[in-house]
Order: structure tokens, then sequence, then C-alpha cells
């Protein structure tokens, strides 16, 4: 069915590949996990284009019939399932913003982010349904509409959304074009935000990233022709994160994506040897696993064309072992859920050329405007250090109802202030130099020392705190806090830990404790984390 609004949504450019084909396989997996928690099954459900063409449609015919259209938030908790990514179509069909819930979060965390975006709808996955419980428990508003994505045996959360889309009338032919009856009309326009991603707020309340459907409908067919083959993603990280991206530009350009539960080096590289895989994406940490893993050597690599990895600094070190091991095939990606894709390195970029023998993370993309600047917005010669600012079509419209929060971003015509500190070279390569937002980037998501540090103020044992990142020898990034207990009171680190753990998900929980008399402070009187950093690693 033609869209209703006469744009071309990402989703609408997605069902008409679908309906291309409709035999053809497209989504493969997850392995269905063992009743004992060990491997798999072996059981891999395979979907074909046909089908998700008509899952979409019936999903949205189900949300249709709970009012779900245009202004209204769906929020989803889901792990890495096909009917995740066939609900965010449908919602996104309708008009509907979507939310993508990280699996990993503590239920008190999750709540606040649902509410702030004004949750009218939750689908949950009934592998959590336990967190969909406690996030409910948690709700100081309204509870929204719950469905399941599949039955959810001893709980009673909502209606099972497979269950009423399998009671729809079966498919049947109508007009010339052979849509599949219910078929849904696309309700979204280029201006409608298809997504709020949520990271975390300095003052503890979560920052909502509002992305529009037109550029993202932009950066889907844009990432999709850059080569013209048809990719065989593999999905092993979070569809509620970049890995979701790359699977709709997958499916936009008549590819198809191999779904896994979670990251496993071992299941990654018998899935590029079995499934014949072209497309990979990891952040470092995660790719310097694969090379560590002994079955690497005896792995056919041959079908792999591009490895794609970004989200954190890498080592240089490490990337040039990945050179040699997996050959010409990695992309380095750097970009911000504020602005999507920012730049590429291509396989010839890496080499360590940049200050401090950095590898750069790649030019401009096409449509996107990178300038260096100092502290008062001032463009800085090519070379020197400062704030990167980027303008393009990609960029955010503003934080989620922070309007102050936007404004300060967002400085007008266009231009983003990212945060991050490098330099251009003089031939528009770009090296990232350090970050100046303090925020700590860890492997599955981002965590703001702020909200940890407010959540140990309230523990009674603790009198003073400082959180930090500390970057190991492969140059990813841990969370550490520095503690002043109370006078007269014991601290147990471990304890600490799982406070953390509890309250806000084990992404947030530091890596390491350090007990100490007092937290160093700079000339203005604010905690001095480079001095703690270093005494971190002296020690």
């Amino acid at each position: 069915m033609p869209p209703a609004t006469g744009f071309t949504s990402y989703v609408d450019a997605i069902l008409a590949t679908l309906a291309r084909d409709p035999s053809r396989t497209v989504l493969t997996g997850p392995e269905a996990p063992a009743g004992g928690g060990g491997p798999g099954t072996g059981s891999r459900p395979e979907v074909t284009a046909g089908e998700l063409h008509a899952t979409v449609h019936r999903m949205a015919a189900v949300f249709a019939a709970h009012g779900i259209g245009r202004g209204h938030t769906v929020s989803v908790l889901s792990g890495n399932r096909h009917e995740a990514l066939a609900a965010r179509y449908a919602a996104n069909l309708l008009g509907a913003r979507v939310v993508l819930l990280y699996d990993g979060m503590a239920a008190e965390a999750l709540a606040k982010v649902a509410e702030s975006a004004e949750t009218v709808l939750l689908l949950v996955d009934p592998d959590l349904s336990g967190t969909a419980e406690a996030l409910l428990g948690h709700l100081a508003g309204a509870r929204p509409t719950v469905l399941t994505l599949g039955p959810t045996p001893g709980r009673t959360l909502g209606p099972d959304l497979l269950a009423d889309c399998a009671a729809l009338p079966s498919p049947e032919r109508e007009g010339a074009g052979g849509t599949p009856f219910p078929a849904v009309a696309s309700a979204a326009g280029p201006e409608d935000d298809w997504c709020i991603r949520y990271t975390g707020g300095t003052t503890g309340i979560p920052k909502g990233i509002r992305m529009a459907h037109g550029p993202y409908a932009a950066l889907v067919a844009q990432m999709g022709s850059a080569d013209g083959a048809p990719p065989r993603f593999l999905a092993c990280t979070s569809l509620a994160h970049l890995a979701g991206i790359l699977s709709d530009v997958a499916l936009a350009a008549g590819g198809s994506v191999v779904l896994h539960r979670a990251f496993d080096p071992g299941a990654v590289l018998a899935a590029i040897d079995r499934e014949r895989i072209t497309h990979l994406w990891l952040l470092p940490p995660l790719l310097y696993r694969l090379l560590d893993d002994p079955a690497l050597p005896g792995t056919d690599l041959g079908s792999l064309t591009s490895i794609s990895y970004g989200g954190c600094a890498a080592s240089p070190s490490r990337l040039m072992e990945a050179v040699k091991a997996f050959g010409p095939v990695l992309y380095g990606m750097y970009g911000m859920s504020e602005a999507l894709a920012i730049t590429t390195a291509l396989p010839e970029d890496h080499q360590p050329t940049g200050p401090g023998g950095r590898i750069t993370v790649g030019r401009a993309l096409p449509g996107v405007e990178l300038t260096v600047r100092d502290e008062a917005g001032k463009i800085l010669p090519t070379g020197e250090q400062g704030e990167i600012w980027v303008r393009s079509a990609s960029v955010m419209t503003g934080y989620w109802k922070q309007p102050e929060e936007s404004a300060r971003a967002l400085p007008g015509d266009g231009w983003l202030r990212t945060g991050d500190a490098g330099c251009l070279d003089d031939e528009g390569r770009l090296y990232l130099v350090d970050r100046f937002k303090d925020l700590i980037i860890v492997v599955g998501g981002h965590v703001h020392p702020a909200e940890v540090e407010d959540l140990l103020h309230t523990h009674p044992a603790v009198s003073e705190c400082a959180v930090f990142g500390v970057r190991t020898a492969d140059e990813a990034e841990e969370v550490h806090a520095a503690v002043v207990p109370l006078p007269g009171r014991a601290v147990d680190t471990g304890a600490l830990r799982a406070f953390v753990t509890e309250h806000k998900g084990a992404l947030y929980a530091p890596a390491a404790v350090h007990l100490v008399d007092e937290i160093p402070l700079t000339p203005v009187g604010k905690p001095d984390k480079n001095r703690l950093r270093t005494r971190t690693a002296a020690g």
C-alpha cells in the first residue's frame, strides 16, 4: 500500500524490498536457548521476506486496534529476536515513535525512561518478563498497555501479541499489486520521530534524543548503496543499539540478517564460516576478543567484506593486529546518537599517522560538515585540537522535552557540539583525541559518572565519592569509583558494586571501588578525576 503521507520512510523501503521476493529467507535465528542455560538447542527459526512483510502489517493492525498512531510512544523491552524487529517496523509504520529499552539496565532506570517518553504501549520479550514486572512496579504514573512477544507462562503481563496477530484473517490477495491483507497504510511523516534514543543524564535524568524519519530514511538508503551487493549481516550485539540500524540497512538493501542472542567470539567465528557472513559490527573490545579466540586461525573468513567498529576508542596496535588477521575489511565508524554517522575510515586509512600514533576515524560522510573549534566557538586551523562540531541532515532535532539541554548542544545554524576533542589533517581526516563530556563508554552502552555518584551518595556508609573512567591496555574503558567512608563505618567494596547493580544495572557497576581518605580537588574545587586516574594507573 502506498504511503498515505507521500513520504517513503525506512519501513516503506524495507517492506517494498520484502515484497519483491517473498520466498527469500531474510532473518535467521536466534538459536533457541537450552533449558539449562548452556549452549542453545540448535533450533534456529528462519523467516522469509513474505512472512516478515505479513507480520509487520498484522502487528500494525493490532497496534491500531489499541489506538496506536502518530504522536504515541511504543517502548520495546526485548533481546535479539525477529519479533522485536517486526514490532518496531509496525509501530513506525503507523507513525508512532519507538523507545528501545536496553536489556541489562535496572528496572528502576528503565521505568524512568518509559515514563519520560510517555509510553502508552509496552512490548515485552517473554524472556524478560521478570524485568518487565519490576519496571511496571516502579512506575509512578499510569500503567501503559502491555503486549508480550509470545506466551509468558505463569505471568499475567498482558495479551500475547503473536496470538492476536495469528487470530487475524488469513492473508488474501487484493488489488493489482497483490498486497497481502491486512495491509496498513504508512502514516509517518519526514519530521515525525521514528525513535527516541535515551542516554544517561548528568543530572540523573535520562536525555531522550529525538531522531526524525526523514534523515533516517536517507541514511539507511545511503549506507545500503555503499557496495551494491546484498549484505548478510550478523547481529551479535544489541538490536537496541547500532546492530538494529545495520539490520535495517541490510534488509532495505535486499540482504539478510543472522541474529545471535549475545556476543560470543566462538559463536561469531562459527557463524561467519557457516553462514557466509559478509558484514559484521563490533565495539573495539569485542573485536579484540575475536582476535584472541583460538578458533580464529582455523576460521574461513573469505565471505567477509566489512567489519565495522566504533562506539569507543580503539587501540591502534590492536587495530593493526586486526588488519593482519582479517585483511582489508576494517571500517572505522565515528558517530553518536545525536548525529548518527559522521565519518568513516576506509581499510586503507588504517595506519597510525595521527597525534600520539592514533588511527584516523576517517573523513566526513557525504552531506556532513565538520569543524574543530575552541571554547568560544571559533574555528581552529588544521592540526589544532579542539571540540568537534558537526552539521548534517541527521543531526537530532533536540532532546525530548529538555530545551535547556537542547540549546547547549545545538548552538544554532544546524550545528551540533559533539563534546569530543579532536583535530583535522590537511586531507580532511579526523582524529579523536579525548572526550570533553564526562562520559564513560563501556561495552553495551554509556555511563555518566554523576548518575553513579548520586546513587552512591545515598548509601549509608559513603561520605564522598567520585566516579571516573579508566582505560585498559586495549583502550577499552571501565567504570571506577573512589569512595570516602563515613567515619566509623566499614565499607564492603563488593557490597557497593552490588548496590549499584541493583539500582542501576550491571552496565553501571564499577569494575573497581577504591577506598580513599579524601577526594582530591582541582583549584576550582571540583573532584580531580585526572589525578584519580593517575593514582589508579600507578597502583
